[in-house]
């Protein structure tokens, strides 16, 4: 296949969303449209009674949300759907962050009932950033909720961005029938069927055919007629520039649940969605068309398999043709590199591939070498932008409370810190491990994951601290004297680059008043500059 051809075929999106707004019953929905899955297991009232396709952690299963990103991939209608399925809870924002870069488009699910939520807003301030084409999908409608119209005008001010309804829902809750497609001008109504996907029952052309009063009652064809005329008085007609732009933002309503919406969402999204485009690097702009390949590590993970100790990093191919057992650079590390057993993945399930493209994302089994924001080429020396670590926000002590397992406990912090849920900063003398993360949860997960997947009995104690802030600066003497005054508050990431543990924001700002000439990062961004 021609690189072109490949480019043209291929989607890769994010879908995101506030936790319990139904992203990954959607996921899952989309896999069943697509036929790379036969049943779905049902996701309800926040536990999961057969497990959700794209949740594999053990402890996902358990909390009944996703803590890790997902990838899978299915061809459906000619086209490579590539779908990244990431965590809703806060707690993993900046998971989810990372992820947005390796995505050309978005779906942002919405509860019809719950509205726009401040992780949406979150999340949705993210995509502005790189005008990142977003379709939003309003689901639970099997429920009540508010008013179509009403959530249409919260989406647009709460999420700053215009909105074009491409389907529209036939009533609400109990009396929910089903929905009209703008786009197509049909009507298609499906049995609520949590499991199966359901073949089309019928279809209209015009929404005036006297058969819609037949299939969904007068009162509802009548309303539909109305609300149908009012969208076309209201909003502009859908431009698809506009959306690929980032300023319009498509809207579909179903519910993922019962498989109201999904067929229509899935067809119309494959025909407007984005193929790959191209991404900034420190040296230029890189583009899917570009002859020779490039791709960046956007997500680590270890123990995908727990009975194989495997680590993982995901790979999002940006340009050229990936190809098994060749040679490529390691621009980090300045070594090159062949990959026996790339792999393609369907949740959990993943296969040996030959070949990928851009757009692609493809696992990389990894002994080590892999950090988040690495780069691959075909020997050119650059790093792709936009990747960065945060400031952590939350800081606590890892205590080993079994001496016995302190290589198995070194070990595994090293392994999940390298993944990004976390950052580790060492403090001398003692070699004490203080562990920074974005949120709450994430200390759960990696106590967990430690005692499960390494066997290192451990707790953690939380740290005063306010923020951790890189430091550079090209005045040695500054330098010199600003760690004399704050050595209890230094320690070095595991990079070895110094970093200023600081108590509140006043010592942060007088940190910086009295030393100009030092320069407090607040993303690891910085290093890019550096390098």
């Amino acid at each position: 296949m021609k690189n072109s051809e490949a480019i043209e075929k291929r989607r890769t999106f994010g879908i995101i969303a506030h936790p319990d707004a139904g992203k990954t019953t959607l996921t899952e929905k989309l896999l069943l449209f697509g036929g790379a899955i036969q049943t779905a297991g049902a996701v309800k009232n926040n536990k999961i009674k057969k497990t959700a396709t794209s949740d594999f952690m053990e402890i996902e299963k358990q909390r009944g949300i996703s803590v890790a990103t997902s990838v899978m991939a299915f061809e459906y209608s000619g086209k490579q759907i590539n779908i990244l399925d990431t965590p809703g809870h806060k707690d993993f924002a900046e998971d989810t962050y990372r992820t947005l870069t390796a995505v050309d488009s978005v779906i942002l699910v919405i509860d019809c009932a719950n509205g726009v939520e401040s992780q949406t807003e979150k999340l949705m301030e993210v995509c502005r950033m790189r005008n990142t084409p977003v379709i939003i999908f309003v689901n639970k409608m099997d429920r009540e909720g508010k008013d179509a119209f009403t959530l249409l005008d919260e989406l647009e001010e709460k999420l700053d961005i215009k909105v074009r309804p491409l389907t529209w829902p036939i009533g609400m809750g109990d009396r929910f029938k089903g929905v009209y497609n703008i786009y197509d001008k049909n009507l298609n109504l499906f049995q609520a069927n949590k499991t199966k996907r359901e073949e089309e029952i019928v279809s209209i052309k015009n929404v005036e055919d006297p058969l819609l009063n037949d299939l969904v009652g007068d009162q509802f064809a009548g309303e539909l007629r109305e609300e149908l005329e009012i969208i076309n008085g209201v909003y502009d007609d859908f431009n698809r520039e506009r959306y690929l732009e980032g300023e319009v933002a498509p809207v579909f309503f179903g519910s993922a649940v019962n498989n109201f919406g999904i067929q229509e969402l899935l067809d119309t999204f494959i025909r407007i969605s984005p193929s790959p485009i191209g991404r900034e690097t420190d040296l230029r702009r890189i583009e899917p068309s570009d002859p020779k390949f490039t791709g960046f590590v956007f997500k680590i993970h270890a123990n995908l398999d727990p009975k194989h100790r495997d680590r993982i990093a995901f790979l999002r191919i940006v340009s050229g043709k990936f190809e098994r057992n060749k040679f490529y650079h390691h621009v980090r590390l300045d070594k090159n590199f062949k990959f026996p057993n790339p792999t393609s993945f369907m949740a959990q399930d993943k296969s040996v591939i030959d070949e990928a493209f851009p757009g692609d994302v493809v696992g990389l089994y990894d002994t080590g070498n892999f950090k988040i924001g690495d780069t691959l080429t075909e020997g050119e020396n650059m790093y792709f932008k936009g990747i960065p670590s945060f400031s952590p926000e939350i800081f606590m002590e890892l205590e080993n409370l079994d001496p016995l397992k302190s290589k198995q406990l070194d070990k595994g912090i090293h392994q999940l810190t390298d993944e990004g849920v976390a950052q580790m900063f060492m403090i001398q003398p003692g070699n004490r491990k203080i562990v920074g993360t974005v949120g709450q949860l994430q200390f759960e997960v990696i106590q967990y994951r430690l005692i499960n997947e390494y066997g290192a009995n451990c707790r953690f104690s939380p740290k005063n601290y306010f923020k951790a802030c890189w430091i550079t600066t090209e005045n040695k003497e500054q330098l010199d004297s600003f760690i004399k005054a704050k050595g209890n508050h230094l320690a070095k990431d595991k990079d070895g680059n110094l970093v200023f543990l600081a108590e509140t924001q006043f010592l942060l700002n007088m940190a910086e008043q009295d030393y100009p000439e030092l320069v407090f990062h607040k993303t690891s961004e910085f290093k890019l500059e550096t390098n």
